[in-house]
């Protein structure tokens, strides 16, 4: 299994303020889509997790805006799995347009965490196979 996924999306006016630059929380957004992409790719869901009674919130975020995406831009979405270390998950991001110019970056730090009791938990076996399975692979 690959560490990487890219997925395209096109910026839609709505995200953006009357300049056509796209509004800065809507990276997270974009971020967000990644990430779930990302797991889907690799035949997880966060839907599933949920229904297992697991979560995956992020606890910490390190972004950085290069250059401003614009309204009707394609935007390429790479997400990168960059360490799993027992209930902690953290990926990598990058955002880049048409041109191949890279606008943000980001790094995120998520956790897995029992839903009835909203504290840190090791993921199920299964997830943690795929999560281990993916980063010995690369």
């Amino acid at each position: 299994m690959n560490l990487n996924h890219s997925f395209q999306l096109r910026v839609r006016y709505a995200e953006t303020d009357q300049m056509g630059v796209v509004y800065h929380a809507n990276y997270l957004n974009y971020f967000e889509v990644g990430r779930v992409e990302w797991l889907r790719k690799k035949g997880l869901s966060y839907k599933k997790l949920e229904d297992e009674g697991i979560g995956l919130p992020i606890v910490n975020i390190n972004i950085s805006y290069k250059k401003s995406a614009k309204y009707d831009d394609l935007l390429t979405i790479n997400t990168t799995l960059k360490s799993f270390e027992g209930v902690k998950v953290y990926f990598d991001c990058e955002i880049r347009n048409e041109n191949g110019q890279l606008l943000t970056t980001a790094e995120f730090l998520l956790i897995f965490i029992n839903l009835k009791t909203l504290k840190p938990c090791a993921p199920p076996h299964k997830i943690a196979n795929i999560l281990i399975g993916t980063l010995d692979q690369n």
